[in-house]
């Protein structure tokens, strides 16, 4: 993987985090969340986004629920500490970096 597309994924990691980190229960679908990305200039395909939640999901960085073809995130404590710039996790951009 070429270090550009590698700093692609760590965006799009950090993207879904901050996107969780706004919602009212903090908790988004995979839908809801490519949406998001494609907003801030993102253009994955769905399967990529699910690909980065089950990655975010191995960190402990979210939880994860299915809902038929959807996978619901929910942001943890530490996923919130990554998102806020509080805590460093290799693989998520370090917010303002």
């Amino acid at each position: 993987m070429s270090e550009f597309a590698q700093y692609l994924r760590e965006d799009m990691r950090l993207v879904i985090l901050r996107v969780l980190a706004t919602m009212p229960s903090y908790t988004a679908n995979s839908s809801v969340l490519s949406s998001g990305l494609n907003h801030v200039g993102h253009n994955p395909s769905r399967d990529q986004v699910k690909t980065e939640i089950r990655w975010l999901e191995e960190q402990g960085l979210v939880t994860v629920e299915q809902a038929y073809d959807l996978l619901i995130a929910r942001i943890t404590e530490r996923g919130a500490d990554v998102a806020a710039a509080r805590t460093v996790v290799p693989g998520v951009k370090k917010p303002g970096a």
